[in-house]
This record gives C-alpha cells, structure tokens and sequence, in this order.
C-alpha cells in the first residue's frame, strides 16, 4: 500500500499525517509506503514548520528531517491512494489530472467529512492540537480501513 498525504505548503498537516502514518505502521508492523507533498511549491526543501514539529514531538514522533515538496503528477501517480486535508487540495488535485477513485479526503475517516484546517486559522492558540487531534483520528481509521485492522 502506498499512500500519499496532501495539504496546500506541505508543512504543516500533511508532515503531520505522514509522521502519524509512519508510526502507526512501524507501531503494527504495517507494509506501507508513506509520503507527503502539497499542492503548491511554496515551501520546496523547508522543514516542517515549529508547530508540526512540537506537537509531534509531544506525541513521541520526529518529522523534523522531512522536506516539503510539490506534489507531481508523473512522480507521484504511482500512490495507491492520495489523501487530501481539505476539499480544496481535492480540487487542485484534480486539476493537476489525478485520477479521482485514487483521492481521499481525510475527513472522511471518521471526522464526518471535515476539512483539516490550516493550524493557523485558529485563534486561540491551540491549532496544532487540535489539528494533531483530527490528523490522528483520520489516519488510524484510514489504516484500519484500508488494512482491515482495529487500531486503539
């Protein structure tokens, strides 16, 4: 299985839900390939962002050595599945010309279809928890579909 994640920069949520990916799939002894790349090639080459990066750490997960980069449409078909964070990255995924039946969106693994926001469109300070929070429901009920596995 081959799963790529996808948000707008590449980093903020979708390093968040590679590096969840990863551990729950080493954590189970899970074959997977896990990636993450954004729609936009803002960020190319950068780390993930302090907050990503904290609130991973906080959770036992390093995704400090990840790299942002673009998502391509030649490189990057070759995924089982493309999960976007929100509706848009959908639609710019579609406008890129990735077939449809391969995109996801996270939301859809137990959030009730929700978009992932963008941690920093929250005012109170508390972004990268919660969407830490939603990335981590996503991405066990996402495994535990695709693998038929119960992940607690």
């Amino acid at each position: 299985m081959n799963i790529l994640f996808v948000c707008l920069g590449n980093i903020c949520r979708s390093p968040l839900a590679e590096g969840i990916a990863r551990h729950y799939v080493s954590k189970l002894g899970l074959e997977a390939n896990i990636d993450s790349a954004g729609t936009s090639g803002w960020h190319d080459g950068e780390p993930p962002c302090e907050g990503s990066i904290n609130v991973a750490k906080k959770y036992g997960i390093d995704i400090s050595s990840l790299r942002s980069r673009k998502i391509s449409p030649y490189q990057d078909d070759s995924f089982d599945v493309i999960v976007a964070m929100d509706k848009g990255n959908v639609a710019d995924l579609l406008a890129m010309g990735f077939v449809r039946s391969k995109i996801v969106k996270l939301g859809a693994f137990g959030l009730k279809n929700a978009d992932v926001p963008d941690p920093y469109h929250y005012t109170d300070g508390k972004g990268f928890e919660a969407v830490y929070a939603m990335i981590n429901t996503g991405v066990k009920n996402l495994l535990a579909h695709y693998f038929k596995i119960s992940i607690e």
